[in-house]
């Protein structure tokens, strides 16, 4: 059985598992009060709404993963790195599972430190980290910043129905397609198992009358595993600015720290504490429709991957002029968003 087939093969066991799982899970969180009660200022949807489709998301890619690793004669290398991550995405679910049922939630010192305990494992563990570092320890340390940096990227940024799974979904595709001529296996199945597990949880997600929300369990669980994934690819076949890639295809969730960041520290509060200083908060106060904002911001993944792919196959000086000419369009877009007035 070629490759393509046990790709297609995965993403819909992954699919149909989320499917499956998520209206269960949904009932499980109703019926043991896991609830997001809107009861602080800086929530935006009105009534409680049901955690746990993180669960779902991760019953889908672990058992579509298991399936296909049991089902294929998958190189022990690729064995050992899934293993790895595995590990690792277990660790981080566990903690956005007792920061969910947990009424005030954890410290976010707390957070960091199991962040980076699970961090730890993939980088020294089994050795998933930066190789263009050439230096050991500075390549595990920055491996382990990025890891830990991504992880809260895609929980800072998931504050409307659709926004960080729809971002992951693009991303997860975009390391697919790009690590798709290595021979980094474990990359590929991984991507197009999480793209299939997020893709069965999102129409719950969006729906009014079924709505689900994936709490820390589900967005550090899906940041954790992209972290992770952007690792295992090659990027400078043909020049090292193909360093960027990942940077682009992660952009979103990256730009939405630094720019919440930005906000809040110019406000006088720490980056850590909730505020209505997100993006996609700033657009709907300008007057767009949260179905607008979603299009958008799946335009802009789209594109950044697109450019992410071309910096690996365009020369250095056309890959360079395409990464200045989107850095501008980034400082445009933060000027527009910073002249929103946000109480």
């Amino acid at each position: 059985m070629n490759a393509e087939i046990l790709y297609l093969i995965t993403f819909a066991v992954a699919l149909f598992i989320s499917l499956a799982a998520t209206p269960l899970c949904r009932v499980l969180a109703k019926k043991f009060n896991v609830l997001d009660k809107p009861i602080s200022k800086i929530k935006t949807h009105k009534v409680s709404t049901p955690y746990l489709g993180g669960i779902a998301i991760a019953l889908g890619w672990v058992i579509s993963l298991f399936i296909i690793r049991y089902a294929t004669d998958f190189p022990n290398g690729t064995l050992r790195s899934l293993r790895g991550i595995m590990i690792g995405a277990f660790i981080v679910l566990l903690l956005g599972l007792i920061d969910d049922i947990k009424f005030k939630g954890l410290g976010f010192k707390s957070k960091f430190l199991i962040q980076f305990a699970a961090a730890c494992v993939v980088v020294f563990g089994f050795d998933i980290r930066i190789n263009f570092i050439s230096v050991y320890w500075l390549s595990c340390l920055v491996s382990v910043i990025w890891i830990m940096g991504i992880t809260n990227a895609f929980n800072i940024i998931d504050i409307m129905d659709g926004l960080s799974s729809g971002i992951a979904v693009i991303a997860s595709l975009a390391f697919l397609f790009i690590s798709l001529p290595t021979e980094e296996i474990y990359v590929n199945f991984c991507a197009i198992a999480l793209a299939g597990a997020i893709l069965g949880f999102m129409p719950y997600n969006l729906s009014k009358s079924k709505k689900i929300f994936m709490g820390d369990t589900g967005s550090l669980f899906i940041g954790f595993i992209l972290a992770s994934l952007s690792m295992g690819t090659k990027y400078t076949a043909l020049h090292e600015v193909g360093l960027l890639a990942p940077l682009l295809i992660l952009a979103i969730p990256i730009y939405e720290v630094f720019l919440v960041s930005w906000f809040r520290i110019r406000k006088g509060i720490l980056p850590f504490m909730g505020s209505k200083d997100h993006y996609a908060l700033r657009l709907e106060m300008m007057g767009l429709k949260r179905k607008n904002i979603l299009l958008i911001t799946y335009g802009v993944g789209i594109a950044l991957s697109v450019c992410a792919y071309l910096l690996t196959k365009l020369d250095a000086l056309n890959s360079l002029m395409l990464s200045l000419f989107i850095l501008i369009c980034l400082w445009m877009a933060s000027m527009k968003l910073a002249s929103v007035k946000v109480e």
